[in-house]
């Protein structure tokens, strides 16, 4: 079984912490993110993954390899422009060893899911469809294109974003194709399976199929959902076999957090991180070589590499730029994020805006 697993945004949303590192790296539950949807994959019986990359390509196999550290078998392959979703799936084509009939997963590289892959595939294979799209119920569709399906779970439309949707079933970002399908997506330019390669195949009369399913999901684009995705892993919300231990928090052997502080609610602490005395680290993550220092207060909020938070600062859904540096006192809140190497004095207050 293969599976193509689309790598290649910029993560703009993300912003500061992807400037340096793609998202699908960011760690999560003390990996990168990719980790877990790789483990996941392995686990569903997927022994070949394509990366289909683009932003910062090098960074990806120089950690993963030829993925057998994973018990996967892993290539790469790299856009030189932005192709789309369909672009970068029919780019990864050459890559394949499926024959025409044959299932392909298509994993987007930013989704946390706890959905039943192998009964994605099942449902496939037994509806005789050459697409088969994981779909999801939500609260609010109205901030999602709807997709409607028949009483034989036949999706019957591609709806755009309304305020009155016409179902609350949106994409949830995991396909699976006939090989012979991706083969016909045009080669070379953009296309976006979304807008282009489903509503052409219902317009064809070709069989694709909504797989229902209410398990975990989470589209990982914003600060404030990969904080909450990486804590729902360290507290096992959502299963990773790349989690040894769930529990209320993870802390890196070599992290030192003195025995006055508190970490918890998901949290992860990374390596060589110091978490000095009276402060508390909750729902939030802490990379690798930062510095909080005494009496700091940091909640559902990101600390990148090698910041330092100096002592009595509180920052409340808040990101932290690699090798930033916030001088005692300071305050951000409500989405504040700080760029890369930024320092501010003691005591500055900044709250939403850009530091």
């Amino acid at each position: 079984m293969e599976a193509i697993v689309l790598v290649g945004g910029q993560g703009t949303r993300l912003r500061p912490l992807t400037i340096s590192t793609p998202k699908p790296m960011l760690p999560a539950a003390g990996v990168p993110f990719l980790t877990h949807q790789l483990a996941r994959a392995r686990t569903a019986g997927i022994e070949h993954v394509v990366l289909a990359t683009s932003y910062r390509a090098e960074v990806f196999s120089e950690h993963f390899g030829d993925g057998s550290s994973l018990g996967l078998r892993i290539d790469y392959v790299t856009e030189t422009d932005p192709l789309g979703t369909g672009g970068g799936i029919r780019n990864v084509v050459d890559r394949l060893e499926s024959g025409p009939s044959d299932p392909i997963v298509v994993l987007n590289g930013d989704i946390l899911s706890g959905h039943d892959i192998p009964a994605q595939i099942a449902a496939h294979r037994a509806a005789g469809a050459v697409a088969t799209l994981h779909l999801v119920r939500v609260d609010d569709p109205s901030a999602f294109g709807s997709v409607p399906t028949d009483d034989r779970g036949r999706v019957t439309a591609f709806v755009e974003k309304s305020p009155e949707p016409v179902t609350n079933q949106v994409n949830a970002g995991c396909y699976v194709f006939d090989r012979a399908l991706i083969d016909t997506i045009p080669a070379g330019r953009v296309v976006s399976v979304e807008h282009e390669t489903f509503p052409a195949l219902l317009a064809a009369g070709a069989v694709v199929v909504g797989y229902v399913e209410d398990a975990y999901w989470l589209d990982v684009g914003t600060p404030a959902a990969y904080v909450r995705a990486s804590a729902d892993l360290v507290r096992g919300v959502v299963a990773s076999s790349a989690v040894e231990r769930p529990g209320d928090a993870w802390v890196s052997p070599s992290a030192r957090v003195v025995g006055a502080a508190r970490v918890s609610g998901g949290s992860a602490v990374g390596p060589d991180v110091a978490v000095e005395a009276g402060s508390t680290v909750d729902g939030s993550i802490v990379m690798d070589g930062a510095t909080v220092g005494s009496e700091v207060s940091v909640l559902r909020s990101v600390i990148g590499r090698g910041a330092e938070l100096g002592d009595g600062c509180r920052l409340v859904d808040a990101v932290v730029g690699d090798g930033a540096r916030l001088g005692a006192g300071n305050e951000l809140t409500s989405g504040a994020r700080v760029w890369p190497g930024v320092r501010l004095p003691d005591c500055a207050v900044r709250f939403s805006s850009d530091a």
